[in-house]
């Protein structure tokens, strides 16, 4: 029972509030000479709207009226089909034009946002707009998993369970999430969710806690944290939560492991502090990361930026969020909010990344631009959004 309340001192940072601010989730900086100075504009008022809503989430675009380096234009083609034109400076130099199709016009404008990053930003970075969430809501007064696009558009309620849901993960292609449920048995169990058919399925229930399940880069496996042999150790199962192996063996608390990108190691937060660790994941003696803090957890591994981790980390009286680098050996904050800031999960472009933004009544969803610290809210309050996890199609 000892291990079991340990284990959700981890758990309860994404479901106890922390520090009182009215504009939570948003922080502004200063624009530097490495920001472009981009007009935007869509043919109507929806995509318009969107449009703007992108482009003034991500950290290398400054939004302007005139005297723009960029004149990035959306057009509805089509239901589901959207023009991008792009044109460079005073003198309107045709710099791209590309006609992209999506699930929706939504869709296809977030599709097309993205090529216009790709061609503009001069830094070879990959759009992130096309991205989806699952995270954790409570509109109906209890925490349950939803998916959405980035900016919350075509939200949809994926269980119904009236039960505390925690930690939704995806599956590489898209099709699953894995997540924590006291469903059923009133303990904590790993579910899955079909996203074609939205039915669930029990992906382990062992005696204990079952918690923090996440797919490998390839989808063939599964890491989790159990405590069924009493202390929460870390587990690898097969993608249908069978051939369950134990690989961590040590009287200390572990949670929240990520795959590395190539699926060769894992890291995780351990006890005392917690701390991060890094270990095959064949097994094998854990690595401490030095941070350089006294308190990091919350890991998540960057795919595009294999040298990097997000994490967790406590600053004074707050949570902000760091990223540590492998070639320093260290981490670095890269939030300074008047509000905690946790729960990391990278965007594709391997710079922002969507994290839980908290204060004493609220929380809510932000892109934090990892180079500037610049944070914008992407969920509405109302929704109580939190412990997002993103997909890349």
């Amino acid at each position: 029972m000892h291990n079991f309340l340990r284990l959700l001192f981890f758990v309860a940072l994404a479901v106890t509030p922390a520090t009182a601010q009215r504009n939570i989730g948003e922080v502004r900086v200063e624009v530097d000479k490495n920001t472009i100075p981009v007009r935007v504009s869509a043919s109507t008022p929806e995509l318009n709207t969107l449009a703007l809503l992108a482009f003034n989430a991500h950290g290398r675009y400054k939004l302007v009226a005139g005297g723009h380096a960029y004149d990035i234009r959306f057009t509805q083609a089509a239901a589901t089909q959207v023009r991008v034109d792009i044109t460079k400076g005073l003198a309107a130099t045709s710099v791209a034009a590309e006609t992209l199709t999506g699930n929706t016009a939504r869709n296809a404008l977030l599709r097309a946002a993205d090529v216009a990053v790709a061609k503009t930003s001069g830094l070879g970075l990959r759009g992130f707009f096309t991205a989806r969430l699952a995270f954790i809501g409570e509109r109906t007064g209890k925490k349950e998993v939803y998916v959405a696009d980035l900016f919350f558009g075509e939200a949809k309620q994926v269980t119904r369970d009236r039960a505390l849901a925690l930690g939704p993960r995806w599956a590489p292609d898209g099709s699953r999430v894995l997540y924590t449920s006291f469903y059923k048995s009133g303990f904590p169990d790993i579910f899955q969710i079909d996203l074609g058919s939205y039915q669930r399925t029990t992906f382990v229930s062992f005696r204990g806690t079952n918690s923090g399940a996440r797919f490998s880069p390839s989808g063939r496996q599964v890491a989790m944290i159990l405590t069924g042999e009493g202390t929460p150790e870390l587990y690898i199962s097969d993608a249908q939560g069978r051939q369950v192996s134990r690989k961590t063996r040590s009287d200390v608390v572990k949670s929240s492991p990520c795959w590395s990108p190539d699926g060769s190691q894992l890291v995780f937060a351990m006890e005392p502090g917690p701390q991060l660790y890094v270990m095959s994941a064949a097994g094998g003696a854990p690595r401490r990361l030095t941070t350089g803090y006294t308190y990091a957890a919350e890991p998540d591994w960057s795919h595009t930026s294999p040298g990097k981790i997000a994490c967790t980390i406590r600053e004074g009286r707050r949570y902000q969020i760091a990223v540590y680098d492998f070639s320093q050996g260290r981490a670095a904050m890269v939030s300074n909010a008047p509000f905690d800031g946790i729960e990391p999960s990278w965007l594709a472009d391997g710079r922002h990344l969507v994290y839980t933004a908290r204060d004493k009544n609220t929380s809510v969803l932000s892109i934090l631009d990892t180079e500037t610290g610049r944070s914008t809210r992407i969920s509405p309050v109302d929704f109580g959004a939190m412990q997002g996890s993103v997909w890349t199609p």
